[in-house]
């Protein structure tokens, strides 16, 4: 387990390194650059982050956003990479999305909130870190002390708390989902079965007068046979013989 760990912090190294090193180069980026890091392996999840998306500070002002978006979205624009419609369509409606989100008060505030829950998460580690290095009487320099360290450290964790948001939204959804599945049949059934009975009782009204007529014509049949039966007829009286003496 420890090596799998080791595996991925290795890995998240070398891709929040390759990240910084586009934001540097930020302003030379081409339309082909910028596409690969939207669409980039896991970026349904890295996309979650509209700050990240856009690749502005979050204490951006409206107008700094109203501008990133626009030199974004340009070079990300189907019109403008003919040669790659399809990628750059969904680059597009990455960056329009990150932005609409942050046109959102609601939307923009929750983004904050995770990105400063990444950061009180990380301070609060460093001092927990601090106060064992005292316990045990060791100098109390720890990694994020180095702003560098400090910001990848607040970025992998804001970044596991959209994913976290994210997997639990699907599953609220799922769930509200499968919910309104279950309502729905049961709507049906009871739709079905009132169906069934209006059927059943609008048949029962149709057919009355015949059962009415079917028993009277039983009833009189049965009074006829009975009827029969009860009648008596006379006999002769039988004749004896009479014995000589």
């Amino acid at each position: 387990m420890a090596a799998g760990g080791s595996g991925g912090e290795d890995a998240f190294q070398t891709y929040y390194s390759e990240v910084k090193q586009i934001e540097k180069r930020d302003s030379v980026l081409t339309s082909k650059q910028q596409i690969e890091r939207l669409l980039r392996p896991g970026a349904s999840y890295f996309n979650l982050n509209p700050f990240e998306v856009l690749q502005i500070d979050p204490e951006a002002t409206d107008e700094e956003l109203k501008k990133r978006f626009r030199q974004l979205s340009i070079l990300v624009h189907p019109d403008k990479n003919q040669d790659d419609v399809d990628r750059a369509q969904l680059a597009f409606e990455a960056v329009d999305k990150a932005y609409k989100m942050l046109l959102e008060p609601e939307q923009k505030k929750k983004a904050l909130d995770v990105i400063h829950a990444g950061k009180e998460y990380v301070e609060h580690m460093m001092s927990q870190k601090k106060k064992q290095l005292k316990k045990d009487g060791k100098p109390m320099d720890v990694e994020e002390d180095d702003p560098e360290m400090f910001r990848q450290a607040v970025y992998k964790q804001t970044m596991k708390l959209f994913a976290e948001l994210e997997i639990k939204r699907k599953e609220r959804e799922a769930k509200d989902m499968h919910e309104r599945k279950r309502q729905r049949e049961e709507e049906i059934e009871t739709q079905e079965r009132a169906k069934r009975e209006r059927e059943w009782q609008k048949n029962f009204e149709e057919t009355r007068d015949g059962r009415v007529d079917s028993w009277r014509n039983f009833q009189a049949k049965g009074k006829t046979k009975k009827e029969k039966k009860n009648r008596t007829f006379l006999k002769p009286p039988k004749v004896k013989m009479e014995q000589r003496e």
